[in-house]
């Protein structure tokens, strides 16, 4: 036999190899990324705001009995008999599968997830209401972004304590409501210390347009979902304030390692706040139209005070509670510098002029851009 036909025959097993390897590689991680947990039948949703609402749509798509809490029964009537939530998320037709009440016992009935999505504030209150409610193998996903003021606790720390010590998984990222329940596409991460339950929630709510990753790292990933909504207020003022396109670049840059430089602090990855639940969701925070934080941050800017600007909103500006939290009775920030949070507190509940607020950050002294993060 020639050398090129010898050649040409070993090339040709060598391809068959190569293909039966693949094949069993592709094989071998299919297998690995099959749940090896039952579907998921049903859940319960607490919390009927916008993004509790959408969550309850994905559940009810997937075919999972879902129910939805509403903290209100005259509003839950109201919601159960339009087939739409027109205070939080209008234009959106809630499918007759959902059921929708404002009892804790029938909500929580049969659930084996149990979703939360009351924001920060008033979390602690809710939740005790499902504690004896939910049966006890029930997993617990929280879709909270913020701190209590009064506690500094992140939202899966007061879900866990007021839940008797369940394991919880953090869903978060950039997820405008609006959008995600029009099914625009987006990417959020399901983060937990409990990789089953981070899959199982993965697994839950990943359909043709919203796609989740797994995390290992929920401190991380909530303190980011948290820290955003402050320097989104920040992007809003500067809006008001028309300080520009390089202003805001600058901001949003120093914003994500300022939010890293705490997450570190308090024992989250640095890495983790340049992923979906850091910089992605402060993008889309700091910049949509959708953008609670941003909008009051804008309306701030324009010259309008806190206490006119909340008292118009139906929904809640988490960042506007982070920031009080951030310098509240339980914080104790050592030796983390927060600049822009430290400015956005003044002008929130100070009453600094924001225009001087902006001089005081320009006028720091130099320092090396990674300060104080490390990979």
């Amino acid at each position: 036999m020639s050398t090129s036909k010898r050649g040409s025959k070993s090339a040709q097993n060598a391809a068959k190899a190569t293909s039966a390897s693949g094949s069993a590689r592709t094989s071998s991680n299919a297998q690995e990324n099959t749940p090896s947990f039952a579907p998921l039948r049903r859940a319960v949703v607490i919390g009927d705001g916008a993004w509790g609402t959408t969550l309850a749509l994905l559940l009810v798509k997937k075919g999972v009995a879902t129910t939805l809490w509403s903290h209100s029964p005259e509003y839950a009537r109201e919601l159960a008999e339009r087939r739409e939530n027109p205070r939080f998320l209008p234009g959106i037709r809630l499918p007759d599968e959902l059921v929708i009440t404002a009892d804790p016992p029938t909500a929580a009935f049969g659930a084996e997830l149990a979703i939360s999505a009351v924001p920060t504030q008033f979390l602690r209150g809710a939740a005790t209401l499902f504690d004896d409610a939910l049966p006890g193998d029930a997993g617990i996903v929280s879709a909270t972004k913020g701190l209590e003021i009064e506690t500094l606790r992140r939202p899966s720390e007061i879900l866990a304590e007021t839940l008797g010590g369940r394991p919880v998984c953090v869903l978060t990222g950039p997820s405008h409501a609006e959008e995600v329940a029009r099914g625009k596409p987006a990417s959020i991460v399901a983060a937990s210390d409990d990789e089953e339950l981070a899959r199982r929630t993965q697994a839950a709510f990943a359909g043709e347009s919203l796609r989740i990753y797994t995390h290992l790292d929920p401190v991380g990933a909530e303190l980011a979902g948290a820290l955003k909504n402050v320097i989104a207020l920040a992007a809003g003022i500067g809006d008001g304030l028309e300080l520009g396109d390089n202003a805001k670049s600058a901001l949003v840059t120093r914003g994500v390692v300022e939010m890293a430089r705490f997450g570190v602090a308090k024992g989250g990855r640095a890495e983790t706040f340049f992923g979906l639940a850091g910089i992605g969701d402060l993008v889309t925070t700091c910049f949509s139209r959708h953008s609670r934080n941003r909008a009051v941050g804008e309306a701030i800017g324009r010259g309008e005070t806190l206490e006119a600007v909340l008292g118009r909103m139906k929904m809640v500006a988490e960042g506007v509670w982070t920031t009080k939290a951030l310098f509240g009775p339980e914080s104790d920030l050592g030796d983390v510098s927060l600049p822009i949070a430290e400015q956005v507190h003044a002008i929130l509940f100070e009453r600094k002029d924001p225009r001087v607020a902006v001089a005081s950050l320009m006028k720091r002294e130099p320092t090396d851009e990674m300060r104080g993060i490390f990979f």
